[in-house]
């Protein structure tokens, strides 16, 4: 039995830059592995110590998905080895066509029970690329999962919910989105930075896989338009109370 966890190498938003039309500039984004990520490696790595058995990532991005700096960040986290597509294709490919090759990419994998993946990716923050993985393999799937173990032939999934959390019992392997507060992430040294180095990367060949293309059309951009401020002023004993009740009109509340 093996763990899998689907990691992204991306560049943070945070450093990228808007012009006049909207369209965004990535070119001083610095890539690495996806913030949300390490949280899913971290309950990948503690439950496959406590089962005897292995973390293997997976990924799908560029070339720079499979050079010595991607490798270690990602590897430094706790995961044994790595599977890649490192192909520049992908730079275009749309999330339903990245989980395809995800999901060829878990059926590489000898014995594979258990995906993980992170709450969202940092770069696009859609949160449908488990779904789409477990669409692909035929598995069920489950987001914001805080804690998950194994039992029997399955696994037991805590979900948190709107009114607190339930507890989910699955026979035979599962898709997990692990929630941002699973567990305390461990920050890897220079140990682990240097021992990832020597762990195995191996890159999968596009054609080696059932990829799904799915053709998307940008049809044109535009920038949103402002809308006119209401700037409206609330005074006496109860201003709070009329603040509230407005904010709720709004639908902000």
């Amino acid at each position: 039995m093996s763990i899998v966890v689907a990691y992204k190498y991306a560049a943070n938003p945070q450093d990228t830059t808007v012009d006049a039309s909207g369209s965004v500039d990535w070119s001083r984004a610095k890539a690495s592995i996806s913030e949300y990520d390490p949280v899913a490696v971290q309950v990948g790595r503690d439950l496959a110590d406590s089962l005897g058995t292995d973390v293997v990532g997976i990924s799908v991005g560029t070339p720079a998905v499979a050079t010595s700096m991607a490798k270690k960040g990602a590897l430094s986290r706790g995961m044994d080895r790595a599977l890649v597509v490192a192909d520049d294709a992908t730079s275009a490919w749309n999330a339903t066509t990245v989980a395809s090759a995800l999901a060829g990419l878990v059926g590489a994998v000898d014995e594979a029970a258990l995906v993980l993946t992170g709450d969202s990716s940092i770069d696009e923050s859609a949160k449908i690329v488990p779904a789409l993985i477990a669409g692909f393999l035929g598995w069920p799937c489950f987001q914001e999962v805080t804690a998950i173990e194994a039992s029997g032939d399955g696994w037991t999934l805590t979900q948190s919910t709107a009114g607190g959390t339930r507890t989910i019992t699955v026979d035979g392997p599962v898709v997990a989105a692990v929630a941002t507060d699973a567990v305390p992430v461990k920050v890897p040294g220079m140990k682990d930075i240097l021992a990832a180095g020597k762990k195995p990367l191996d890159e999968v060949p596009v054609d080696d896989l059932p990829i799904t293309p799915v053709t998307l059309d940008i049809t044109g951009r535009s920038k949103p338009v402002a809308q006119a401020r209401r700037n409206e002023m609330f005074t006496g004993d109860d201003a709070a109370a009329q603040l509230v009740a407005a904010l709720r009109n709004a639908g902000a509340l």
